[in-house]
């Protein structure tokens, strides 16, 4: 029989809070409005009016429900990420991107602004879903933008998030050899690498478990892949380009360190909304 959404959100918060579920009201909310098709707040407001919900979509939400409790990500059971101004399609295979990153990626879209070019140039190394590269090309609609990722299942979910963007170029690609053709020419190259070093397995089970080890783990202290960059940065960028890496709160020192030492200028390290050490930005000598 049909069920007052109000008592359905209350029900469901709690199986979800018992998992340990960190925000159970917000995601039963989120739940529900992809079952129905609108938008958080008509659910809300669907619940203040006491409105109920017919039995096919009570017995959707309580599908969910028990997926989301075993710790899928909510993510992958909508199928959808949203990230600034954008919603991504994600799945299995691919990095969920993070609240974390829209502040990270502000740093390129302002070096690629204000770039002295009609046409700047802008490098995604390890793009994932496709998230950053797609917030710099609607961004800042006059620049190009070349993405790279590695991981073919990957790849596949940034060409379907990229596929209407006509200032995008994604390539299945090893970063260290990137984008050859634009070596000297690029105004800025960001990346959220794997950072994560291998022996420190993610405590919560939507990460360990659904996020692809491939975007993770950077080797013994998670900086392998960022002295990679780090390379691949000083050829690709021009003579005072910018290079945006996004790292874990502990290693904006041993980045640092790193960029100096292979002849980085201005290096520095920028917190995110928590004040906690999140991206390390450089200029190419």
């Amino acid at each position: 029989m049909p069920q007052p959404i109000d008592v359905l959100l209350r029900d469901s918060a709690l199986i979800l809070g018992e998992a340990g579920i960190a925000d159970p009201v917000v995601d039963v909310e989120l739940l529900v409005a992809h079952v129905l098709g609108v938008g958080r707040g008509e659910v809300q407001a669907a619940a203040v009016r006491g409105d109920d919900l017919a039995d096919a979509d009570v017995e959707a939400v309580a599908a969910l429900v028990a997926r989301r409790a075993t710790r899928e990500p909510l993510q992958h059971i909508t199928g959808r990420a949203p990230f600034r101004h954008l919603e991504l399609a994600v799945g299995p295979g691919v990095f969920v991107p993070r609240p974390e990153t829209e502040v990270v990626v502000q740093f390129a879209i302002d070096a690629l602004a204000a770039a002295a070019s009609p046409e700047p140039i802008g490098v995604d190394l390890g793009t994932g879903s496709g998230a950053i590269a797609l917030a710099m090309a609607t961004e800042v609609p006059h620049a190009r933008v070349f993405a790279a990722e590695i991981s073919p299942e990957a790849h596949a979910w940034a060409a379907r998030n990229t596929a209407g963007a006509a200032n995008v170029t994604l390539e299945l690609a090893d970063l260290a050899a990137a984008f050859p053709q634009l070596e000297g020419r690029a105004d800025v190259v960001i990346s959220n690498p794997p950072y994560v070093p291998d022996d420190a397995v993610p405590r919560d089970p939507e990460v360990r478990l659904f996020d692809p080890a491939l975007a993770l783990y950077g080797g013994a202290d998670g900086l392998d892949v960022v002295r990679v960059l780090s390379r691949r940065g000083l050829a690709l960028l021009r003579p005072g380009g910018v290079l945006v890496l996004e790292h874990g709160e502990l290693q904006g020192a041993q980045i640092r360190s790193l960029l100096l030492a292979d002849g980085w200028l201005a290096v520095a390290t920028h917190r995110d909304l928590t004040q906690r050490d999140r991206a390390t930005t450089a200029v190419r000598p």
